[in-house]
């Protein structure tokens, strides 16, 4: 017994003195930054699985998966795409089509894709409708088959997240049990920091903010072994003609949506989830939120919104009280 003891604390006492690695970069448009527990550094094999992500899913890939396949050209799907068009499907149905990757063509129509700026029509915006609706393509024998050859997709609302998962899946797999994987804002944590203590991060106050140059924090939340991703419609968005129109398109109305949410922030099991469901939620507004959130105990949320006199309020889960650290 007392060797067993012995060996326990000789054993925690030599993983203490593992360092912590800190890799960073840029990808899918945007920066990222991975820190872990481990006596070797893995930079060239996480951007490695992040470019092979990369190369399925973004639609500014010119050689990509995804690319391909709103070309209408022949492609053999990889299990990247696979895994993020099922579960894209699944939350499209719970969400009742309020998360939806076919939105591109409306995405593109208001200027938050590859055009820019010019304010679409009621017709056009109508007719943009007809191309736009998960139950307007399927999966045949491994091929996306379409309904109307003009669909396309857009996975900017949960690739980031899939590709946390990702990565954080291959520190798994190298046994790291410590470590922080964070792409563009969305996060999966696991065991603890280089302080020894659990992961906290911070949620960011909703303020208009296109540059990303505002860091001052609305929150902390302590996020271990867990996935957390925000989507808010603060730094995203241009005014013309004096409006503000935001990034976040309501796939069924086709317009940018108007809810009193300013920022859904989603803790989940995974980041893909997460992520999926933050845009869901700014989709669907604060009441429609809380309907499904009665479906997801496994999940907690975190809303800042305005109320009626235009003052920012917050709601959040119960279960996340006490993981708030401010």
């Amino acid at each position: 017994m007392v060797l067993a003891v012995i060996v326990a604390i000789g054993f925690m006492l030599g993983h203490k003195n593992v360092p912590y690695q800190h890799n960073s970069g840029y990808i899918f448009g945007t920066t990222y930054n991975i820190t872990y527990q481990c006596a070797d550094d893995h930079k060239v094999d996480i951007e490695k699985v992040l470019a092979d992500v990369d190369a399925s899913l973004s639609p500014f890939n010119d050689t990509s998966i995804i690319t391909h396949v709103n070309r209408n050209e022949d492609v053999v799907l990889d299990d990247f795409f696979l895994d993020v068009f099922r579960l894209a499907l699944r939350i499209n149905e719970d969400t009742e089509g309020a998360f939806d990757i076919t939105v591109a063509p409306l995405v593109n129509a208001w200027g938050f894709g590859f055009k820019n700026g010019v304010n679409p029509d009621e017709k056009v915006i109508d007719s943009l409708r007809q191309v736009v609706g998960l139950h307007k393509v399927k999966l045949e024998d491994g091929k996306v088959v379409k309904f109307d050859s003009r669909i396309m997709f857009d996975c900017s609302a949960i690739a980031k997240g899939y590709g946390v998962d990702v990565v954080a899946n291959l520190l798994r797999k190298y046994g790291i049990k410590n470590f922080m994987v964070e792409i563009g804002g969305e996060v999966v944590t696991s065991g603890i920091n280089p302080d020894r203590l659990p992961w906290r991060i911070g949620v960011t106050k909703p303020t208009d903010d296109s540059l990303s140059i505002n860091n001052e924090l609305q929150t902390i939340i302590n996020v271990t072994d867990k996935a957390m991703a925000t989507s808010g419609n603060y730094r995203n968005f241009y005014y013309k003609g004096g409006r503000k129109y935001a990034h976040t398109i309501d796939p069924k109305t086709g317009y940018p949506v108007q809810h009193s949410i300013l920022s859904a922030t989603v803790i989940a099991d995974d980041c893909a989830t997460a992520d999926a469901y933050a845009t869901s939620f700014m989709v669907l507004g604060l009441e429609k939120s809380k309907k499904v959130l009665e479906r997801h105990p496994e999940m907690m949320v975190y809303f800042i919104y305005s109320d009626e006199k235009g003052q920012n309020q917050v709601w959040f889960s119960p279960a996340l009280k006490d993981k708030i650290a401010q």
